[in-house]
């Protein structure tokens, strides 16, 4: 059977577990090659003995120019193309409110957190969009469900995804008519998102937060996904065939918050 993305070429950051894993793992499947941008080495070797030829691992850093040009240049050398950048590696704040914040630290850990969930964002699309246009190819933004709802993350987390939003509109904008850009904002699941390192988080892991209870009480689907029930999303996004019109476009595929809200109540502001 011919997969959605038969012959294409994808970039995913984060690549190496998690959505990011998934995502890598979906795409093959639906016959792509992939290139892989990943700070962690382990990660990127376990990577490679799983999916051997069908991956180029790239080890580097989102906030990196230099390394987004190199996932580039090494994967286009390898598989001859590039079809799909998928933006995706991101740190979340653990919903850290802003008066929990230490103010000798707040400079450091905003720009630690928009250096990789929206430069990363920025920088990638930069290096691929050449490659991208002589394919007719297209981009793809990890949002959130913080990227339309309060309480999914702290006000620095939700602020940089709501700035993820205004790229995906911005340059769909910029690059039409040659190349799409649009995004996904999957809800809640378990992986390897980790903290700021400006915090003592970046060590710590989503997974330490009761992510289940908490998708029974605000989900109306009242489960919490696996990162692999996310990815059909980004296969459509990625297809050509099946997305053609599709630009500017976020598909929001966070389990129905927008239908039930978060049920939590912050309670007010308690200096």
């Amino acid at each position: 059977m011919v997969g959605w993305l038969q012959d294409t070429v994808a970039i995913v950051t984060g690549g190496g577990s998690g959505l990011g894993r998934a995502l890598t793992e979906r795409f093959v499947a639906e016959g792509a090659k992939v290139g892989v941008l990943e700070k962690s080495p382990e990660k990127l070797a376990k990577l490679e003995a799983d999916l051997g030829d069908a991956v180029v691992a790239v080890q580097g850093d989102v906030t990196s120019y230099a390394d987004n040009v190199r996932v580039v240049t090494e994967t286009v050398e390898r598989f001859g193309r590039l079809d799909t950048f998928v933006g995706n590696a991101a740190i979340w704040d653990f919903s850290t409110k802003l008066v929990d914040m230490p103010e000798s630290t707040l400079d450091k850990l905003f720009d630690e957190m928009f250096h990789v969930n929206v430069k990363g964002y920025l920088l990638g699309a930069r290096a691929a969009v050449h490659e991208l246009v002589k394919t007719g190819g297209s981009v793809i933004f990890t949002l959130s469900n913080a990227a339309y709802y309060p309480g999914g993350g702290g006000p620095l987390y939700t602020a940089s995804k709501h700035a993820v939003m205004g790229l995906v509109k911005e340059l769909a904008f910029e690059f039409a008519p040659k190349v799409r850009v649009n995004g996904v904002a999957p809800g809640g699941m378990i992986t390897d998102l980790r903290g700021p390192g400006a915090l003592g988080l970046d060590e710590v892991t989503i997974a330490s937060v009761p992510l289940g209870d908490l998708a029974k009480l605000c989900s109306p689907l009242g489960v919490l996904p696996e990162p692999a029930d996310y990815t059909g999303h980004y296969v459509l996004l990625a297809s050509k065939k099946n997305s053609s019109t599709a630009t500017g476009t976020v598909i929001n595929c966070d389990g129905g918050l927008g239908v039930r809200g978060l049920a939590e109540v912050a309670g007010g502001l308690d200096l």
